[in-house]
């Protein structure tokens, strides 16, 4: 597979996870009316069931979070000598707070919960179906509004990750970058040494190759040069949008321009 297959796999993958997770929302979105008319049905009142949804949730997150902190203190006790480092004590016993606080349900909580029968065996009708798929559902909403709209909060309020791994990652970063830089200028000395005299566009990629091996991160590619190459991409596409007015340019010429302008973009995030 050449670059552009990978890059054009990855977006199918993307896109058929968002379909499927799309795909059992609706199915939330279908089956909620069924189940509420099922409740009432029962005699159940909705507020009673909501409560139950509400109890559940609580249970759930405060049984993550201890089991968070029982992991910590398994591995402390049992496998010291893979325990995290970190930098504090504040940071490594509010850490499994914070992995508590991720475990929102989903997916797989609706899976098992639609996995029940709706009849035993003889046609007796599964005991409290309709409140079980309710209470998933409840679960479902309350943690991903609830814990998924906080934890950008928390984990800023806590301030748990600031500059964490920051500088080692990014030395490790550079050097690697360097690395390559030094290690493609070799490379094209070593191999095409007699093409590079007498071929322009060789010669132009070893300057190229060799200027990026000299230059420093900071002055390759500093925060200031980011935000200026960003304004000059979206000036590109801005003129793009007027060129594809006329009506002799081929639209599809247009959109591969475009898209070259977004994986220019995505490369640059990741300098």
């Amino acid at each position: 597979m050449n670059s552009a297959s990978r890059v054009r796999g990855y977006s199918v993958w993307e896109s058929f996870v968002f379909i499927l997770n799309g795909i059992v929302f609706l199915i939330i979105g279908l089956d909620l009316p069924e189940i509420i008319e099922g409740l009432r049905s029962k005699g159940i009142p909705l507020s009673t069931a909501i409560g139950y949804g509400v109890l559940v949730t609580v249970v759930l997150v405060a049984a993550r979070i201890i089991s968070s902190y029982v992991a910590l203190v398994a591995t402390l006790i049992f496998r010291p000598s893979v325990t995290p480092q970190a930098s504090s004590t504040r940071r490594r016993f509010l850490l499994p707070l914070l992995l508590g606080w991720t475990g929102m349900r989903g997916v797989v909580s609706l899976a098992a919960a639609l996995a029940i029968p709706v009849t035993l065996d003889g046609a007796i009708e599964f005991p409290q179906r309709n409140l079980i798929l309710f209470i998933t559902f409840t679960v479902i909403l309350l943690t991903l509004f609830v814990q998924g709209l906080t934890l950008p909060w928390f984990i800023k309020r806590s301030r748990l990750f600031d500059g964490l791994y920051a500088e080692p990652e990014k030395d490790t970063k550079q050097r690697v970058k360097q690395g390559l830089r030094e290690h493609v200028s070799k490379f094209l000395k070593d191999n095409y040494d007699n093409e590079l005299r007498d071929h322009a566009g060789l010669q132009k990629l070893l300057q190229h190759w060799d200027e990026k091996a000299k230059a420093s991160d900071d002055d390759w590619m500093n925060e200031r040069t980011k935000a200026i190459f960003i304004e000059v991409l979206e000036i590109q596409r801005e003129y793009l949008s007027e060129l594809n007015k006329d009506p002799s340019i081929d639209e599809e010429i247009i959109r591969t321009q475009l898209y070259q302008i977004d994986l220019e973009e995505e490369r640059l995030k990741i300098l």
